[in-house]
């Protein structure tokens, strides 16, 4: 084997495991965006191709993702297909510019909460929306509106009022199919759940001639329509410059927490944020100028790419050639997968998107943070994408600003000695009027002992002010303060 490529027969195999798991995904994230399957696959490619061949993660793959697919629906039912391409490229180039500035290491100053919770909200939007999407039901256009008529739209398919039975079954059974693959043993689970699951479906549907909807396609190529120029009048659109900056925004930060979590799947080379944030930027520009999907770098993908044994960025490369060679050689085959096979995934996808787990355990040790996480994630699903993480942001920089301003002030007299006050926490300007109200609430004519042991930041102001209030306090009478702790 060629030293130049010591690791090719680990990242061939990884490549192929990646290729499998991220094909049905592709699909389905392309089909729950309302476009054309086709243009799942070309941002898949991209993915592999155009970012895997850049530097940042090595191990990392990208393509379309569950956690855009809300954002772009709507952008597709607000301003249309073709506007698509615009938003998506000018996201690229402003992640571009972002990662030329040395931006991307500050995506990680972001709250993991504010982050959980966006997910979260996807994850609610995503899982209620193809619910409606497996019963053969058109879903109502708003978020609240979407979960308070699951359970109709539910009982309509299953009493064969909408489209039968049998579309919500094939979901169903979709959704087992994957939740009991993991539990096989593990030579088994080489061959992805979801794939499996796939397979089935339209096994079952062709042979049983299942009245289930299946996947249209027309061809690679033809779906490829790179922009127009009176498109990008569209621009004048202050709403469709507000999608372009949450596709930019939610995409990176998405693809930054991704790049750290895969971090810790393996001990090879560690992730360039910038770097990355540059190649995220040149794939969706890429991405943009074929009026594609938009990408991340998707956790699923990436895992799996890990735990499949790859060393290398070579890996992703080649899982996006594969894409490609299925998307020229056998398009065909596409045409037999049940829509609601691929509904199914999406409810498994975005079910995985809720950190059940985690806010039980973040609400024992920090509720604080999993206010911020729910607040961010019911605010996704009642307002908007962009105005819940907006909503996040601000929730996240209030608690921050709470804790870095947190004080606690106590004193303590035993009507004889001294009067002891120990202050603990953090003392900046805006905790001086506490400070000092309950300094100045102190008897003028008794030693006081003031313990600054516990504070952990003493600002400049409340500094000044409380040698002023000592000064004050020893000319005043025969008192004496002794201060002690702090320097």
């Amino acid at each position: 084997m060629p030293s130049s490529l010591p690791h090719l027969r680990q990242d061939l195999a990884a490549s192929l495991v990646v290729f499998l798991v991220a094909l049905p995904l592709c699909i389905g994230v392309a089909v729950a965006s309302g476009v054309p399957a086709e243009l799942g696959l070309v941002t898949g490619i991209v993915g592999g191709v155009v970012t895997g061949l850049m530097r940042g993660s090595s191990l990392q793959v990208s393509g379309p993702a569950a956690g855009l697919t809300v954002l772009v629906f709507e952008a597709v039912r607000t301003f249309g297909l073709p506007a698509l391409g615009v938003a998506v490229l000018l996201a690229g180039l402003l992640q571009i510019a972002m990662g030329l500035l040395r931006w991307g290491r500050w995506f990680r100053a972001i709250s993991v909460s504010v982050v959980e919770g966006m997910l979260a909200g996807i994850g609610l939007v995503i899982v209620a929306g193809q619910l409606y999407a497996a019963a053969g039901i058109d879903a109502p256009a708003s978020g609240p509106a979407r979960l308070a008529g699951l359970p109709a739209a539910l009982w309509s398919a299953l009493t064969g009022a909408a489209a039968g039975p049998a579309p919500l079954a094939v979901a169903a059974a979709t959704v087992l199919v994957i939740v009991g693959w993991q539990h096989l043993p593990k030579r088994l689970r080489a061959v992805p759940g979801a794939l499996v699951a796939v397979l089935l479906t339209a096994l079952a549907t062709a042979l049983f001639d299942l009245p289930v909807a299946t996947v249209r396609i027309s061809g690679v190529l033809d779906s490829v329509r790179p922009p127009g120029a009176d498109v990008f009048a569209a621009l004048t659109d202050v709403a469709l410059l507000g999608t372009v900056l949450a596709f930019a925004l939610i995409a990176s930060a998405e693809s930054l927490f991704g790049a750290a979590a895969v971090d810790r799947l393996h001990d090879g080379p560690r992730t360039d944020y910038d770097k990355e944030l540059l190649a995220q930027g040149f794939g969706n520009t890429v991405c943009g100028l074929l009026g594609a999907l938009p990408m991340t770098a998707v956790i699923v993908r990436s895992s799996a790419n890990v735990r499949a044994g790859a060393r290398t960025k070579a890996s992703r490369v080649l899982h996006g050639v594969w894409l490609l060679l299925f998307a020229a050689l056998l398009p065909a085959t596409l045409t037999h997968v049940p829509l609601a096979a691929l509904a199914g995934i999406l409810v498994h996808a975005g079910w995985k998107l809720i950190p059940f787990r985690g806010l039980v355990a973040l609400w024992r040790g920090h509720r604080g943070e999993a206010f911020v996480l729910v607040v961010t994630a019911v605010a996704i699903v009642t307002v908007s994408m962009l105005e819940g993480v907006l909503i996040g942001l601000a929730l996240s920089v209030a608690k921050a600003a709470w804790d870095v301003s947190h004080l606690r002030v106590e004193h303590t007299d035993d009507g004889h000695g001294p009067v002891r006050v120990r202050l603990s926490g953090n003392a900046n300007f805006l905790r001086l009027p506490t400070i000092l109200d309950t300094l100045d609430s102190l008897p003028g004519d008794r030693p006081v002992e003031l313990d600054l042991a516990g504070i952990q930041h003493l600002d400049h102001a409340c500094r000044a002010a409380l040698e002023a209030w000592a000064e004050r306090h020893r000319t005043a009478g025969t008192a004496s303060v002794l201060v002690h702790g702090h320097p």
